[in-house]
């Protein structure tokens, strides 16, 4: 699907290079007047870049002789694929009842806790603290966790 500028389309690159392949495309794409939109390296995909631009010859015009480039990938990238990349599932979606989380904010940061309930609606868990000497629940927005072992409980 192209967007209201152009379409996305998606190279192949050396991993670990994304952001430097990126950083030549700008500058030859502002050196030689490319009409390149936007060039995106999508965070957790190791090995492409994304780019916006007026046409596939525009991209093969870009990618020629460059460092680092492995290939395109053929077709387009659709914008909701984009938009699922950039747009990370929230944290309360990863949690179930008897998760081991860890506490990554708040006063209890640092401490490893059990899914007790789970409050969509307001973006809340509430923890048994397994580092405390006694029985101790606490309630914290699901921003504050981070899942470390799933399915494992404690008695």
């Amino acid at each position: 699907m192209a967007t209201k500028r152009g379409a996305i389309y998606a190279v192949r690159v050396t991993a670990r290079q994304e952001i430097n392949v990126a950083l030549l495309m700008e500058a030859k794409a502002r050196a030689s007047g490319l009409k390149v939109y936007s060039i995106l390296v999508p965070p957790g995909v190791k090995g492409y870049i994304m780019i916006e631009a007026q046409g596939i010859h525009v991209i093969q015009e870009l990618i020629r002789d460059m460092k680092h480039i492995k290939g395109q990938v053929s077709g387009l990238v659709k914008y909701e694929e984009v938009e699922r990349i950039l747009k990370p599932a929230p944290v309360i979606e990863g949690l179930s009842e008897g998760s081991i989380v860890e506490i990554i904010a708040g006063p209890f940061r640092g401490m490893k806790a059990q899914v007790v309930r789970i409050d969509k609606q307001r973006n809340e868990v509430v923890l048994n603290i397994l580092e405390a000497s006694y029985p101790l629940q606490v309630t914290v927005p699901a921003d504050y966790v981070r899942p470390t072992k799933q399915g494992v409980t404690y008695a």
